[in-house]
């Protein structure tokens, strides 16, 4: 028996309740509408993301438990600070945004679930040309290795993807966003979706409800 789940026609700008959404697959809320601005950051202040892969209607997501990040609480390794000294990271802010989209695009396999479409990437493009999406970018010698990007509403950094083409590349691009969180006004880092990698830094599972009530401070 398949389960129904509304859909959003792209002259509403609203979402449904999270409450909504699915069990199983976890957090599934809804389908349609498009990738504007306007929705993408009325969906972020609400703990609703878009996750889909290329072919598929545009899916709406607001899994529970969520996973978050407390800047505080990364855990900087040595084995990462010297990792970090052997590749001679550099770590850079927003120089070459589109070009972090398009790597972490390119990294990304069928066996993921999810692709970077291009019309994911033209809508970051354009947050990011409103200032909204941030990317922290990892080079080394002049050469672009991995980072990570996401979406800054308010206080809070949503996290979208992120990519290494050495070892500890997007670590260290989390490193220096946890360390310069103050200097953004970052006070919470949303990681979306539970991962072993994720765990080991840091990050910690917080209920669906609780997630909410905290954005719902940070980002008005």
């Amino acid at each position: 028996m398949q389960t129904l789940i509304p859909w959003i026609p792209e002259d509403i700008l609203d979402f449904p309740d999270v409450t909504e959404a699915l069990d199983d697959p976890n957090g599934l809320l809804c389908a349609g509408g498009d990738l504007s601005p306007e929705r993408l950051k009325l969906a972020y202040s609400r703990g609703i993301f878009p996750w889909f892969s290329d072919g598929e209607p545009i899916l709406w997501w607001s899994p529970d438990p969520r996973l978050i990040l407390e800047p505080t609480a990364f855990r900087f390794r040595r084995s990462l600070k010297q990792s970090i000294k052997k590749h001679a990271f550099e770590i850079r802010i927003n120089t070459c945004f589109q070009d972090l989209v398009r790597l972490c695009a390119s990294t990304r396999t069928k066996n993921e679930g999810t692709w970077i479409t291009e019309a994911m990437i033209k809508a970051y493009l354009a947050l990011h040309q409103a200032g909204t999406a941030i990317s922290f970018e990892v080079f080394s010698n002049n050469r672009l290795l991995g980072g990570l990007y996401g979406v800054k509403i308010g206080r809070v950094f949503f996290g979208e993807s992120m990519v290494s083409l050495v070892p500890d590349a997007s670590k260290a691009a989390l490193a220096k966003l946890c360390q310069e969180a103050k200097l953004h006004q970052i006070e919470l880092i949303d990681c979306q979706i539970p991962t072993s990698h994720l765990h080991s830094l840091g990050a910690s599972l917080i209920t669906r409800e609780e997630f909410i009530k905290r954005i719902t401070t940070l980002t008005s």
